[in-house]
């Protein structure tokens, strides 16, 4: 993990970052390695409030998945609402923790406007709102070369 740190920091790139069960190490390392230099993003967060802001101001974005649709995701729903729009993204994380209504199929790339609407719900602001929100910081994150079509 230290090593993959390193080399987004001599490439100058983004990471993207699946911590399971390792918070504290995970926080120490990126602390360490000062690795929010060229952002980064802590797929399928798991995390508390509090981590999700250390993260935030190390230069991470945190992803969400389809859990915040489970309504015992209390956690994950105080971090949405405690997390800036701005700092957040929106992920299926397929095949695995497809939201509701699908809960218990497959995930599919499609129901990541399941994990929008939530958020909508969760912030109470509009649909269009985040996802508009939420692809900026994708294309600024990954330095991608398109523009928010505005479509979902």
């Amino acid at each position: 993990f230290r090593s993959q740190l390193q080399l987004a920091q001599a490439l100058k790139l983004p990471v993207v970052i699946h911590d399971r069960e390792a918070h504290r190490e995970t926080m120490q390392m990126l602390q360490e390695e000062r690795s929010g230099e060229y952002g980064g993003v802590l797929h399928c967060f798991s995390g508390d409030t509090a981590m999700a802001r250390t993260c935030i101001d190390l230069g991470f974005f945190i992803s969400i998945p389809g859990t915040v649709t489970f309504k015992n995701a209390t956690r994950l729903h105080e971090v949405v609402r405690a997390v800036p729009l701005e700092h957040l993204l929106i992920e299926t994380d397929c095949p695995f923790l497809t939201p509701v209504p699908f809960r218990g199929k497959r995930n599919e790339p499609s129901y990541v406007r399941y994990v929008a609407a939530a958020i909508a719900a969760l912030k109470n602001i509009p649909f269009e709102t985040v996802a508009s929100t939420t692809t900026a910081n994708a294309v600024r994150l990954f330095g991608l070369p398109c523009r928010v079509s505005g479509k979902t």
